[in-house]
């Protein structure tokens, strides 16, 4: 039996209706930007698998590091204990982060990361004798799957069977560059009827939202209305961190800084599951007190995994290298190029950029999961490219480390997937 049929026998597979999807692409072995299927077939992935391997799949400067390290110290409880790799990321941490963030935690995946941020925010207002109970989101967000994170998300199509189980959230508009001032005045009827807490949301970039961009100057009023009301700001960097949008953060575009950070997916390079939601010093200081309660009781059993660490500081480094830098100034003057190229197109409606991440809509309305994005799905592979596309948005973001030849014929195969509509 192939790989693909032992899979359906025992595997249930995320975002995806089995019935009508009932086969999986066996995936063999990657390197660099390539996938290779249990047929030997390449894939350039064009997405970096959800994000994530943004220095190429199986990098040997991470994977090295890794391996030293897992013959040290592979894993310890990290409630009472610390080690070296944890310590150092820290320490990394704080060269590349907003310079208002002063203290890490741990835990497993973006979901949890922005989970904790939110805990942090509603507890910062209860340990201050402040208790809030509402929090602020954008319409058409998306911060993860676990509840709270479900909550603060606006796209309904992922929370629809759970949303009479949320937390308590208030929707604005993203600022498009024309509207700020009316998203301020609707925050302040907001606030008028409720105990608002915090603000959660995506910099720059609304990933599931198909990636969605808006205005750096209208998150700047939202945020600087936050600060002025003691709502606490949480950003979830979980898609946009990391060198993704030219900067090493998104926040950093922005010169009013989050109060919560929420950072995962490229953060390990790809290699192992962690996340971080980081904060500012005087966040953590309204939890830092003699009584016990006053704590944030959150924990992960594989919080600051040795190996996890390891893989994120090497990945750090990577990212401040001059040729990562480098080839993110390439991939940004590509996708330029090319978007000034495909907007001419009569089946594209439009296009858009931040950093290295490109989306172009077509002009043509489709379901975000239907059978005309199926068959688009089934295209790029069947020339070679990993796309995803989101309904009508074909997006790239791929691995820092796509070669000029390969970003080229990702964007040939896009084109011809324009030409047969």
């Amino acid at each position: 039996m192939t790989l693909k049929e032992r899979d359906q026998k025992h595997l249930w597979h995320p975002l995806t209706q089995h019935k009508l999807h009932p086969e999986s692409i066996a995936i063999k072995k990657a390197k660099g930007c390539i996938l290779t299927d249990e047929d030997g077939n390449d894939y350039i992935d064009a997405i970096a698998s959800w994000y994530t391997c943004m220095y190429g799949h199986c990098n040997t400067y991470i994977t090295n590091r890794v391996s030293e390290q897992m013959k040290q110290l592979d894993q310890v409880v990290f409630s009472g204990f610390t080690h070296e790799p944890a310590v150092k990321l820290s320490e990394a941490l704080m060269d590349i982060l907003p310079d208002n963030q002063n203290k890490i935690f741990f835990s497993d995946n973006g979901s949890t990361s922005v989970e904790i941020g939110l805990k942090m925010a509603l507890q910062y207002h209860f340990n201050t004798n402040d208790k809030r109970d509402t929090l602020i989101a954008f319409e058409g967000g998306f911060h993860g799957d676990t509840f709270g994170a479900m909550s603060v998300s606006g796209l309904s199509v992922y929370n629809g069977p759970f949303e009479d189980f949320f937390l308590q959230v208030k929707r604005i508009p993203v600022p498009n560059g024309h509207n700020h001032q009316e998203i301020l005045s609707l925050l302040k009827t907001i606030i008028a009827k409720h105990q608002v807490a915090g603000f959660v949301y995506e910099p720059l970039v609304q990933g599931a939202a198909a990636m969605s961009m808006h205005n750096a100057e209208g998150l700047n009023a939202i945020l600087e209305f936050c600060k002025a009301h003691n709502i606490i700001t949480v950003a979830d960097e979980v898609m946009t961190g990391f060198g993704k949008t030219g900067k090493h953060f998104a926040s950093l575009h922005l010169s009013t800084k989050p109060d919560i950070m929420c950072l995962s997916k490229a953060l390990t390079g790809g290699l192992l599951p962690m996340a971080l939601t980081t904060c500012s010093q005087h966040i953590y200081n309204a939890f830092y007190s003699d009584n016990m309660s006053k704590g944030l009781f959150h924990g992960h059993t594989y919080s600051a995994n040795p190996l996890a660490c390891t893989a994120a500081l090497a990945s750090i480094e990577l990212l401040q290298s001059q040729d990562i830098q480098n080839n993110i100034s390439r991939i940004i003057e590509s996708h330029q190029t090319f978007g000034e190229k495909i907007k001419q197109h009569p089946e594209v409606k439009s296009v858009r950029q931040t950093g290295i991440i490109f989306a172009l809509d077509l002009n043509i309305e489709m379901e975000r999961y239907g059978n005309m994005r199926d068959q688009l799905f089934k295209f790029f592979m069947n020339h070679g490219v990993f796309l995803r596309p989101l309904g009508n948005t074909i997006y790239i973001q791929a691995p820092f480390v796509i070669t000029p030849t390969q970003l080229n014929t990702v964007y040939q195969v896009i084109e011809k997937a324009l030409n047969t509509f």
